[in-house]
């Protein structure tokens, strides 16, 4: 009996965490990416340069792998199908993945399935977008592309029928949702696999700057246990009616008024779910790999009462290597994961985990050791 392969398409950070998951447990990981010099694709040993847009290096990239699975949503719906007509596992497959993929179809389920969500409708232009803003309660409202955006990207804050122009010029329908008076961001993430096991991880604060993540905290401080509940029984939920395998993370807002409306799906290991390499007892990558192929899955408990993940964002200071000294020697617990990117200003290069029993200092040590490997700080 040999053991599987795990078909990986696209070859960002995630890839290169997952593979590194897989790699205790003797699987063997094949990828599929753009370049040679992308992150998993520096540390995966078996690697295809290719077109995850085009069907027929998909095809030949599918050839002895037991499933496929990504590290994005981008392949197009019905190469997936291809695919699955052949008799190639796909993990998420296309009838769940679309719904990560079109923010219009994932609105359009959710209602049906009666999930929580802001306020929204598609809109055709400018006109359109003033006359939602009216049936919301009034600008500003948020316009985003039904597909393609991430990290703030192909989403826009308008305030006025003038400066809704944008979001239409992509030429691909366009969202508009309420602009959601929210106390904070949470994530739920759970996984499940395809006989309907499924682990929920705790509920965690997730804290943006300029539309990036930049901090998560495990769990939400001060969020009740109802509310927490909930989200995790939402997650659970969603991931069964749309038949999720593999990673789903639920983006939340957290209402001032004590609700929980849905704002994004990922069905992928996800920023949210960073901490869990060193902060729970099976990490998101682990239970990812678990999933797609089937396996029991492992328990999702955190090891500490508090962990906290803090993104490592490129800046001025290129050579972060010569910062582990000072990061290491401040702090022995700390945990330090980097991608294998070039340092460039704003770009997600790796990432931090600290935990312990005393949240303020959880975080302080974080926050630290991101902003001395960025350089925003010397001392």
């Amino acid at each position: 009996m040999t053991f599987p392969v795990v078909g990986m398409v696209g070859g960002g950070q995630l890839a290169r965490m997952t593979h590194e998951a897989g790699i205790p447990l003797g699987l063997k990981f094949k990828l599929l990416s753009d370049t040679p010099q992308d992150s998993a694709a520096q540390v995966v040993s078996e690697v295809v340069i290719g077109d995850y847009r085009d069907l027929d290096t998909l095809r030949a990239f599918a050839q002895g792998c037991d499933v496929i699975t990504f590290d994005h949503e981008h392949v197009p719906t019905e190469h997936l199908r291809a695919l699955e007509a052949d008799g190639i596992p796909v993990r998420p497959g296309p009838d769940a993945l679309v719904h990560a993929q079109d923010k219009g179809v994932m609105r359009a389920r959710l209602a049906e399935i009666g999930a929580p969500c802001p306020r929204n409708r598609i809109v055709s232009d400018p006109a359109d977008a003033a006359a939602f803003a009216e049936e919301a309660g009034g600008f500003p409202v948020i316009l985003k592309t039904v597909r393609g955006g991430y990290d703030g990207k192909g989403v826009w804050v308008v305030r006025s029928e003038a400066d809704a122009a944008d979001p239409f010029r992509a030429g691909v329908p366009v969202l508009a949702e309420e602009k959601v008076d929210f106390v904070r961001e949470l994530a739920a993430n759970i996984v499940r696999s395809p006989h309907g096991q499924a682990v929920a991880y705790p509920v965690v604060e997730s804290i943006q700057v300029d539309g990036v993540c930049d901090t998560v905290i495990a769990p939400a401080p001060d969020l009740s246990e109802q509310l927490a509940g909930e989200a995790q029984q939402l997650a659970l939920r969603i991931a069964a009616e749309l038949d999720v395998v593999g990673h789903l993370a639920v983006e939340l807002f957290e209402t001032r008024d004590g609700r929980i409306l849905v704002n994004e799906l990922a069905m992928r290991p996800h920023n949210s779910g960073h901490w869990t390499q060193d902060g729970a007892i099976t990490s998101q990558f682990a239970n990812h790999v678990r999933a797609v192929l089937d396996l029991p899955l492992g328990d999702p408990r955190p090891r500490a009462p508090w962990t906290v993940m803090c993104n490592v964002l490129g800046g001025d200071y290129p050579d972060m290597y010569q910062a582990y000294l000072h990061c290491m020697a401040r702090d022995p617990q700390l945990k330090i994961h980097m991608y294998g990117k070039d340092v460039k200003p704003g770009r997600k290069v790796g990432h931090v985990n600290t935990y312990g029993d005393d949240l303020a200092d959880v975080r302080e040590r974080a926050r630290h050791a991101a902003d001395y490997l960025r350089g925003t700080i010397t001392e």
